[in-house]
């Protein structure tokens, strides 16, 4: 890398930062600041739901997966499609009927407010950690990159730029300035990715596609694994991919959030359908990456290659087999797969912070002008406590990716099989969904725990989580649901104690 490739990446933070302060002007008040005023177009929020899913986790890990296997993780894509259909003729048109802030206002109003602020709580802290992990893999090619250059920077001053950049754009403009940065960030990273691929094909030609091919590279469904413990099963894919889509996008306010701010519920269906689409797309583009990179070094291992992580081995290429400025454009794309996922993190966890925490523990209801305030306070913090999580897993030597889609789907079963149960059980009383919940959450973290750190041997793949959290939330909160007579009613207070209505 050259000085070229710095001065594009300055470029590309500045530019980022720019836009967030232009935008800041179109956002007035709490409602306009965390859903846009409820006025985005549906390809833009598609989009960004697509940049927000789409981590630097997608960018270099992806690749990783087909480089030393295969492209079975295609496969989830078909399952995230299912998923979100479900999502949006299910879930959807209960958050707009009710002209809600967050996804876990519905169970405030089904439940009340212990439920949702239970469901809220739990959503701030898993969001903490599973995106602390996108963090630092956002860092890891930066930090080979940078040592290529001669500069030495801990992956602590690392997460502490990349959090900075990232909190000045998400405070002063809110969620619209999100999605647009998402928009173009999500047009970075996926042109980076198609560069790397054309760089590869005009260096070396096309051969490695037949020798991938041979070689069972490019075998996308897998019928002979265990269902239950392998990950790349095509039944875990499909179908616990599908229920793992319906708790990620239905239930969990990062993406809910966007869906929100869609002028309609027609449009908000149909950008989540759509980005379905389009993340199977880019599935494909960096598996096709990793194949690629397959072919470039010659089938070598990233131990031959002299890497201590599987994960830098697209990073390696980055900085050695690309000219001067598309090294930095490459890696310009895998911050801006970091940022946009962080930003949406700050945005939703802010947004959870005022609506389902402290606007339920104060007494007083909160004004706009004191949530909003409250929430650009909340953007800061929650920024700066994405170090901490980014600092105790660089150590981890597993799969990024598996890693952080593990944390994620611990409390996603609980958070759809409160939204289901709430919907189906009309008996079930508050006291018996909150139960429910932490018991499934209980139950998914002792899986990951045993899995991960004590016996070092999967016994359910990380797409079953979410499935399994809904089958012990059903199980529990059906049985103590028994203990009520009759059918329980609405709580008025669902709403929020800030004023959600339209202005």
């Amino acid at each position: 890398m050259q000085t070229i490739d710095l001065l594009v990446i300055a470029a590309y933070l500045a530019a980022t930062a720019w836009l967030g302060l232009k935008l800041s002007g179109r956002q007035t008040g709490l409602k306009g600041y965390f859903l846009g005023g409820r006025d985005l177009p549906w390809w833009a929020v598609c989009l960004s739901v697509v940049a927000t899913e789409t981590s630097a986790l997608t960018v270099i890990g992806i690749p990783v997966m087909s480089y030393l296997g295969n492209i079975a993780y295609l496969q989830l894509g078909l399952g995230y499609i299912l998923g979100r259909i479900v999502v949006a003729f299910l879930m959807l048109p209960r958050y707009y009927d009710g002209e809600m802030v967050t996804a876990y206002a519905y169970l405030g109003k089904r439940f009340g407010s212990s439920t949702q602020t239970t469901a809220g709580v739990t959503f701030l802290i898993t969001r903490l950690l599973a995106d602390g992990i996108r963090v630092l893999a956002a860092a890891i090619p930066l930090k080979v990159i940078l040592e290529g250059l001669g500069v030495d920077l801990s992956y602590f001053a690392i997460t502490v730029i990349l959090s900075v950049v990232t909190i000045l754009y998400t405070f002063i403009g809110g969620i619209t300035a999100v999605v647009w940065v998402d928009v173009v960030q999500m047009l970075l990273y996926v042109l980076g990715g198609i560069l790397a691929i054309i760089v590869v094909v005009t260096t070396v030609g096309t051969g490695w596609l037949g020798e991938a091919a041979e070689a069972g590279k490019t075998q996308m469904f897998v019928f002979a694994d265990n269902p239950i413990s392998g990950e790349n099963s095509f039944i875990a894919s499909l179908l616990g991919g599908a229920v793992y889509a319906m708790a990620s996008h239905g239930s969990d306010q990062i993406v809910v959030q966007r869906l929100l701010a869609c002028r309609s519920k027609a449009e908000a269906q149909k950008a989540i359908i759509v980005s379905g689409v389009i993340v199977t797309v880019q599935f494909a583009i960096f598996l096709a990456v990793g194949l690629a990179l397959w072919g470039y070094y010659q089938q070598a291992t990233p131990a031959q290659l002299g890497l201590t992580r599987d994960d830098e081995i697209f990073p390696l290429f980055i900085v050695e087999a690309l000219p001067p400025g598309l090294s930095g454009l490459l890696l310009a794309g895998i911050l801006a797969a970091a940022m946009s996922t962080l930003s949406s993190s700050l945005s939703a966890l802010s947004s959870s912070t005022v609506t389902d925490v402290v606007a339920k523990i104060r007494k007083t209801p909160i004004t706009d002008a004191q949530g909003l305030r409250i929430g650009r306070w909340a953007t800061i913090g929650w920024g700066l406590a994405f170090i901490a999580p980014a600092t105790v897993f660089r150590s981890d030597e597993g799969s990024i990716v598996v890693l952080a889609l593990g944390v994620a789907g611990i409390t996603y079963g609980g958070l759809l099989g409160a939204f289901v149960f709430g919907i189906v059980n009309k008996r079930a009383r508050a006291v018996d969904a909150d139960i429910a919940f932490v018991l499934a959450v209980a139950v998914n973290a002792f899986f990951f725990v045993m899995e991960k750190y004590v016996i070092g041997e999967v016994w359910v793949a990380w797409q079953w989580y979410p499935l399994l959290g809904v089958i012990v939330t059903f199980a529990v909160g059906g049985l103590l649901s028994l203990r009520h007579p009759g059918r329980a009613g609405g709580v008025s207070e669902a709403r929020t104690s800030v004023d959600a209505s339209p202005r």
